[in-house]
């Protein structure tokens, strides 16, 4: 029996110890209702509570700034809202005020869908969003691709994007797939000085999924309306949470749900053992691009050869617990990823591709047994061929 090593972090995280005391805990005692005013109940509010402040502080917030939800999914969702939701107010407020809007090249004076500007490597949780509005005519949608040179989108790309109904940039913090690290700040100061010249205010959200616990994240510092927390991802239960800045006041909030009122560095050392077991020539590194910061505990590669595609060396791998890309990806058999042919991966390199993750348990010691493991899984197939 093989002792199992897990390098699948940017999948998900096991729980950490203290975790699952306090949940424990919480379950036992905390059980109640937190708007009673019975014991369980008003322990379940100071855990609420101070969990609030906990997460505030984390990503730089208020305590008032973080609203909770079932996960990143449902908060990606609450952005795209509340932004359609905003804008729509805005037109019905110009118009109270005897503005009107003309379509270009047209005698008709209603104001045109909002739009909202996506990169093309988003997770499908906004992806599949922006797809569903794009399809039921709901919002116009423009996905910026990344550039082949750096992997990133470019602050001039999603400019050059922007129109007059521009109402939300939605641009993931790091990729989940190749851990390169997008411009956020910067985009958010250049959006701060169109936003003063501008009639609908475009508003600004990163999903910081992959980058909490990897990277310091300050959403103040930032400048991003909505920032988005996802529990699983840095050994917390899998539930999310939403930083908005100033909800309902500073920034546009609005319900999608109704009812009781409630809620309102470690560097893997791979490059230098991969070259000296598998040889220069036979290694690609899909995550390394020049004058591009990426999260320090993600390597995206491919064994390069015939029949190593990603999953068939997974498969024959003894010790190593990891994965092809996004586990919301992982019907789609030895197809590349989107996200890495955006990145102007060649087709054939990226049907190869192994997302390596490591987490704060990570041993050296494990990623030389990993190495050795992908050696001795590459030799059987190899063998096989």
């Amino acid at each position: 029996m093989y002792y199992r090593i897990y390098m699948d972090y940017n999948a998900t995280t096991p729980l950490e110890p203290q975790v699952i005391q306090v949940v424990t805990e919480a379950l036992h005692e905390a059980w109640g209702n937190p708007s009673s005013t019975y014991t369980p109940g008003v322990k379940a509010k100071k855990i609420i509570t101070q969990a609030r402040e906990n997460v505030a502080r984390m990503v730089g917030g208020k305590a008032d700034d973080i609203i909770f939800t079932s996960g990143g999914t449902e908060a990606n969702n609450l952005v795209f809202h509340s932004a359609l939701e905003a804008y729509r107010e805005s037109c019905r407020t110009a118009e109270q005020r005897g503005e009107r809007h003309r379509h270009e090249n047209s005698s008709t004076s209603a104001w045109p869908l909002p739009h909202i500007l996506v990169s093309n490597v988003e997770h499908d949780s906004v992806r599949l969003t922006a797809e569903h509005l794009l399809k039921d005519t709901t919002a116009d949608v423009t996905s910026v691709a990344v550039s082949k040179v750096t992997g990133r989108v470019e602050v001039e790309d999603v400019l050059a994007a922007v129109r007059s109904s521009t109402c939300l940039i939605s641009i993931m913090m790091a990729n989940n797939e190749t851990g390169v690290l997008m411009p956020i700040r910067e985009l958010c100061q250049r959006i701060r000085f169109v936003n003063r010249q501008r009639q609908h205010r475009i508003l600004l959200h990163t999903d910081a999924a992959q980058a909490i616990g990897k990277v310091r994240v300050d959403a103040r510092d930032l400048g991003v309306d909505y920032l988005t927390v996802v529990g699983h991802k840095f050994y917390a239960p899998r539930m999310g949470a939403l930083y908005v800045n100033g909800p309902g006041t500073t920034t546009p909030l609005y319900p999608m749900l109704f009812g009781g009122g409630q809620e309102r560095n470690f560097r893997p050392g791979y490059r230098s053992s991969n070259y000296a077991v598998f040889g220069r020539e036979r290694i690609h590194f899909n995550s390394h691009f020049p004058d591009s910061e990426t999260l320090p505990n993600t390597c995206n590669m491919s064994i390069l050869g015939p029949g190593l595609q990603g999953r068939k060396v997974l498969a024959s791998c003894r010790r190593l617990l990891a994965s092809v890309g996004a586990a919301c990806h992982s019907n789609r058999g030895d197809r590349p990823s989107h996200i890495l042919l955006s990145c102007g991966i060649p087709e054939e390199v990226a049907a190869n591709a192994l997302r390596l993750s490591v987490g704060r348990g990570t041993s050296r010691d494990e990623v030389d047994l990993v190495v050795e493991d992908l050696k001795n899984a590459v030799e059987r197939l190899e063998e096989l061929n």
